[in-house]
């Protein structure tokens, strides 16, 4: 007899075929025997699933739950989605490998995206990617698997100066890349408009990526522009694949800004030619309009360089202030995807300091016009006041592009979400069953099957997982249950943490983390690793 019964479920297995009616079996933490009609299953725990769908676990390509795993391991913002595996390590940026220097820079940069617990409060007490997946493998909600970030292992090698590394600090930064994937990363990420991965050329991107190929991972690009330069910055991420050998994900891949608006086509141009060309290219996408980030990263690079005291430094000088006002009013930053900032289009979503907490919500331009000030003005003010703390929304999106990137054969999910600050972006919550509901049901963009197979089978098999994505006998059980006909997300900007409609059930590794809707509080989640045989599996 099998551990768990689910009886008359609609079955969407991960491939993108037609869903079909079977019974599903549950043994040791795998699927046991799926039985689409005849042979009698049986189970010491049964789940009526008539009605609703059986599906793989979602998989989150983009996520940024780096610290709040640690912090809050029964992650309900990903379960209450159904999600059972997320991609950390993302944006070029996170907390491994690092030594005491960089830890604490990064702690102060990053505070913003995973908030900066305090040493009495949290045990900083890993250094290397190995260690940072034995700390996530101590227990968590969701499986996960890590980038390797790019920025990181730049400050490691090199601190945060604008230049091309030397010979010694390229081989140093190799040696680093090469390292974590031994440990167990699935790839590298960049954050190419975020310091100091902003300051890295192609020729040092294909080097890494070179390593990375080597160990059978892939490159997952937060490329150079999303705005004026988003065609270019997209073109040397291909270029880059191409020249390296190296797999390329490209993250949160939009088209955004007046600059792009239906433009869509042209991006995916450029994607469809890349394939036909040999490349080996996914990308994955968020089902919004808004975009969500720091205020700091608004910044133009140069004031950046040397770490967050020297970019106060920079703040507090009337000179350069004024070469940032300009950047920033008439040039456009490349902190801003190298458009002119639009204060009407940036929302404070969150602060790191509680006395600041009246402008959550607001718009740049409406605190400015309060206040009497520009725009840049009360962005000054803001950064120096939040120590550079403060999150963002940007609306400056497109429907037709959001639309037209998610319809791509090459398409999966990610939902880019931040679960810090008071108003948080509602893609943390909702970006799952927005797609079930919205563009599925609603709209028509993806037929149910289109949808699932985004968010499981072809995202697995980017990853390289080793059986999961897919509902298949032997397979782990990482499922979702589901009512096809109510689920949606509620999650809204206004009230952004709110749990998903319809999601019914969540497996992980077999264990329930969600049951009849509500969390079980079950951490079966493991840190999966990439072995030698390129595999990405849990340390058993």
């Amino acid at each position: 007899m099998a551990d768990l019964l689910l009886r008359a479920a609609t079955v969407v297995d991960g491939t993108g075929a037609d869903r079909y009616r079977a019974d599903v079996t549950v043994t040791d933490g795998r699927i046991a025997e799926i039985s689409r009609a005849g042979k009698e299953l049986t189970g010491r725990q049964v789940i009526d699933a008539d009605g609703l769908v059986l599906a793989p676990g979602f998989i989150d390509m983009h996520a940024h739950s780096d610290l709040r795993l640690l912090l809050e391991p029964d992650h309900p913002s990903r379960i209450t989605q159904g999600v059972t595996l997320e991609v950390l390590g993302q944006d070029g940026l996170s907390y491994a490998p690092v030594d005491d220097t960089t830890l604490a820079a990064l702690r102060r940069q990053l505070a913003g995206w995973n908030g900066d617990p305090a040493d009495d409060e949290f045990d900083w007490n890993w250094r290397t990617v190995a260690q940072y997946l034995d700390r996530l493998d101590a227990g968590a909600a969701v499986n996960t698997c890590y980038l390797v970030p790019h920025g990181t292992v730049r400050m490691l090698a090199m601190g945060w100066d604008n230049r091309p590394p030397t010979g010694p600090e390229l081989a140093r930064m190799s040696e680093l890349v090469d390292r974590a994937l031994a440990e167990g990363a699935v790839g590298m990420s960049t954050g190419l408009t975020y310091t100091p991965g902003m300051y890295a050329g192609t020729a040092e991107l294909v080097a890494l990526c070179t390593v990375v190929a080597a160990r059978g991972g892939f490159h997952a690009p937060h490329q150079r522009s999303y705005g004026a330069g988003a065609l270019e910055g997209y073109a040397e991420m291909v270029e880059i694949s191409r020249r390296s050998g190296c797999p390329l994900h490209l993250t949160h891949a939009t088209m955004n800004f007046g600059v792009n608006e239906g433009r869509a086509g042209q991006f995916l141009a450029l994607v469809d030619a890349a394939l036909a060309d040999g490349v080996d290219l996914t990308l994955d996408s968020y089902p919004y309009l808004p975009g969500s980030t720091t205020l700091a990263a608004l910044l133009p690079s140069w004031s950046t360089e040397g770490g967050p005291e020297a970019t106060l430094a920079r703040l507090a000088d009337p000179a350069a202030r004024e070469r940032i006002r300009a950047d920033v009013e008439e040039r456009g930053s490349d902190g801003c995807h190298g458009v002119v900032t639009d204060w009407d289009t940036i929302q404070v979503s969150g602060v790191r300091h509680s006395a600041l907490s009246a402008v959550v919500g607001r718009k740049v331009s409406e605190l400015a016009a309060e206040q009497g000030r520009t725009g840049t003005e009360v962005f000054f003010g803001l950064l120096r006041a939040d120590r550079l703390g403060t999150t963002i929304l940007q609306h400056v999106g497109h429907e037709e592009n959001v639309r037209a990137i998610m319809r791509h054969p090459a398409h999966t999910v990610g939902s880019d979400g931040l679960l810090v600050g008071a108003r948080p972006h509602p893609r943390a919550w909702g970006t799952f069953p927005r797609y079930l509901a919205r563009y599925g049901r609603e709209l028509g963009v993806l037929t149910l099957e289109q949808a699932v197979a985004r968010m499981t089978g072809r995202p697995a098999r980017r990853l390289g997982l080793d059986r999961r994505g897919l509902i298949r006998p032997g397979h782990h059980a990482d499922l979702v249950l589901f009512d096809p006909d109510t689920v949606r997300d509620t999650a809204t900007f206004d009230r952004p943490r709110q749990p998903a409609e319809g999601i019914r059930h969540v497996l992980v590794n077999g264990v329930p983390a969600l049951t009849d809707g509500e969390p079980t509080g079950d951490l079966a989640g493991r840190a999966l690793r990439r072995g030698t045989d390129r595999k990405v599996r849990a340390v058993t």
